[in-house]
């Protein structure tokens, strides 16, 4: 399964989650979205595995990514 992870007051999170309801992804069959609020445990996670605190990011196996067009990309050739 794919991990998003979100903050909800990101417009880029809301774009990538936009393109996955458009492309009739299911939230917690083909995605999960993870909290990744300024200072929650998401957020730190982000950082550990990428190397930044920025989201949109993306985590699909060993793929990991997070510029929302990269993510809307990816995405479509998941769908």
């Amino acid at each position: 399964m794919i991990d998003l992870y979100i903050w909800d007051k990101c417009p880029f999170c809301l774009k990538v989650l936009r393109a996955a309801d458009e492309l009739a992804l299911k939230k917690d069959e083909d995605y999960a979205i993870l909290d990744a609020a300024p200072g929650t445990e998401g957020r730190r996670e982000v950082e550990r595995i990428g190397g930044k605190a920025m989201v949109p990011f993306l985590v699909d196996g060993d793929t990991s990514m997070y510029e929302s067009d990269d993510i809307i990309e990816y995405l479509k050739e998941k769908a």
